[in-house]
């Protein structure tokens, strides 16, 4: 989950692009940083362990500036955050100077093996520097010779991007099965682990795709495959606006996100509408004889991902009548799970580089079932494997914690579940219809919902110091709870629980005592008696209960401490903005306790390593 920046040009202004990259690409790490320039016939490495920041430090001298360079933003996976352990690793005569976003997992035995056979001493404890030393045995003054050398003895996911003391107008970079773009520039070239990183810069990018080798010069990109056969590739033109990776005047970035959704959520819907409100998938065909030929659905993903496919898996079970199994992708694949050409697989991720939902979709694709993904970031590996893409429109997410990705997953499992019910003949016009109006009056409920965020933060600042918070609900209230919760725990580091409210008798409630805040979803009409029954037996326990209901559902009043109410609208589609009222209090709770909230401890934003 580290972030890598390269640059190769013709101005002295290597460090400053370099810096300005990680610092876009700082979510998604930042236990340490370095950065490495070409300087006077040799390669001069700064690293620091920390933020950024602390790195800008000890670069301020005015002469430390080249034309290429590579800088590394770190997240550890092996070696503790440490100044020694910071990117760049060189090689033991400081030649070749590597960075590198991934694991690989034989570093071990090649460690081994070049202790035993070259008698090299290794100075950190990373993967990493096996790397740089591997590469420096082979180099023989061709560098993208050398790479690809060690390359055929690495096994695992990285990214790495490497320079030479002996060749100052190349930059060297490969990928395999974490992300990788290059960036076009006039007088220079650019790679990054992520578009944000080069947005400054340039506009025009070329998505690397794996096993491929990169070698850049000032003047000229080329892309070579596995076999080392140069690669012709379509220019990707970045459309975003500049300013989509920037704070906007808001504190943090998540707070921007979050009040992003109603757009994201307009976007996501009305691209996908004709003027008589069918649904165009994207160029996806999947006819009638194709949705009826799937006997089953699974839906895999990971956290945030991972709780939109609960919300969807109730989406398409009600409207296809398919039966759905939701999965976490870390445990997919090695459960040898039902898969065959009658299953329909659905991905979810954010970034789209997911190293366990990749793992996943690729084993159930071996297994011959379709692969339809839902992913934010265009291009990315996800998208690229899928037999079908189906993007939400967020736009860039910078917040490590994910809230405006999530309700334009939701949006997209809706829309796929009313595509396959409808094309089946399942639920007939009128339910159609309602439902489409039902979304399209989302946006604007939702910006309604966000008025009230000044009643969120009162109850944010009165529970701000409790060290428990349980989160229920029944029905797709479930599934927003564990979202809720997570919110909570990964920015506030505060020990949150989720569980379906009927499960509370079953172990749950010896938990709840006095004082104990709970938050109760109570938004489905047809399951709000029972959750009102639920919420009686904790509020006699001495529990402090936060509500959440729709406008005109009063009472629950008689046994809330506080109320949160959401704007009326079909049970199916209140997740959409039940989940605000919780990323709000999650938010404003981290806030008061003075956490880092836009990068949260021992997090980063894309999981790129299993």
């Amino acid at each position: 989950m580290c972030g890598i920046v390269g640059y190769i040009g013709t101005e002295n202004n290597a460090k400053e692009v370099i810096i300005e990259g990680l610092k876009r690409l700082e979510y998604r790490g930042y236990d340490s940083a370095g950065i490495a320039l070409y300087r006077d016939g040799k390669i001069e490495t700064r690293k620091h362990v920390g933020e950024i920041s602390n790195l800008e430090k000890i670069i301020g001298d005015p002469e430390f500036e080249s034309t290429i360079g590579i800088g590394h933003t770190r997240w550890a996976t092996h070696g503790a955050p440490s100044d020694i352990n910071a990117h760049p690793h060189s090689n033991s005569d400081n030649t070749i100077t590597v960075v590198h976003n991934g694991i690989i997992e034989n570093y071990v035995e090649l460690r081994e093996w070049l202790i035993d056979e070259y008698g090299i001493k290794f100075k950190s404890d990373t993967d990493t520097e096996v790397i740089a030393h591997l590469i420096g045995i082979y180099y023989d003054g061709d560098l993208h010779k050398a790479v690809n050398r060690a390359v055929e003895q690495m096994r695992g996911a990285y990214a790495i991007g490497v320079v030479a003391a002996g060749e100052p107008d190349r930059l060297v970079a490969v990928r395999k099965d974490a992300p990788l773009v290059a960036g076009i520039g006039e007088g220079c070239n650019f790679i990054a682990s992520d578009i944000p990183a080069l947005l400054k810069y340039v506009r025009k990018i070329y998505l690397i795709e794996n096993n491929e080798t990169v070698v850049l010069t000032k003047d000229d990109i080329k892309i070579y495959d596995e076999n080392q056969k140069v690669v012709k590739r379509e220019v990707f033109h970045v459309t975003w606006d500049a300013d989509a990776a920037e704070k906007g005047g808001y504190d943090h970035f998540m707070m921007k996100e979050i009040h992003e959704q109603p757009k994201g959520l307009y976007e996501t819907l009305m691209r996908r509408l004709n003027d008589d409100n069918t649904i165009k998938l994207d160029g996806i065909t999947m006819t009638k004889a194709d949705i009826e030929s799937f006997n089953k659905v699974y839906i895999v993903a990971c956290g945030t991902a991972y709780h939109a496919g609960l919300v969807g898996k109730a989406a398409i079970e009600k409207m296809a009548r398919i039966p759905v199994e939701v999965d976490i992708a870390s445990e997919f694949r090695y459960r040898d799970p039902f898969v065959d050409d009658k299953t329909l697989f659905i991905a979810i991720s954010q970034s789209g580089e997911t190293l366990d939902t990749l793992a996943a979709l690729r084993e159930a694709k071996r297994k011959g079932a379709r692969i339809l993904s839902v992913v934010n970031v265009v291009g990315s590996s996800v998208a690229r494997e899928s037999d079908d893409v189906f993007y939400t429109w967020a736009g860039p997410e910078i917040a490590v914690a994910s809230t405006k990705a999530y309700t334009t997953q939701l949006m997209c499992m809706y829309l796929i579940a009313l595509y396959m019910g409808h094309t089946k003949g399942v639920i007939d016009q009128d339910y159609y219809n309602r439902f489409i109006e039902e979304l399209k009056q989302i946006p604007d409920k939702l910006e309604e919902l966000l008025k009230k965020e000044k009643d969120v933060e009162a109850i944010a600042r009165k529970y701000c110091r409790k060290e428990q918070v349980f989160f229920i609900g029944r029905g797709v209230d479930s599934g927003v709870s564990y979202e809720g919760s997570l919110k909570l725990k990964e920015i506030s580091y505060i020990n949150s629980f989720a569980i379906a409210a009927g499960e509370l008798k079953h172990g749950t409630i010896a938990l709840i005592e006095e004082g104990t805040l709970v938050f109760a979803l109570a938004t489905q009409d047809f399951l709000f008696e029972k959750m009102l029954s639920n919420i009686q037996e904790i509020k006699a326990r001495g529990a402090n209960v936060v509500g959440i209901a729709k406008e005109g559902n009063r009472e629950i009043e008689k046994q809330s401490s506080e109320v949160i109410y959401i704007p009326s609208c079909m049970d199916e589609v209140t997740p959409l903005l039940s989940v605000v009222p919780l990323q709000l209090f999650a938010y404003y709770v981290a806030k008061f306790r003075g956490c880092n909230i836009d990068k949260p401890k021992n997090l980063a934003k894309s999981v790129t390593v299993e």
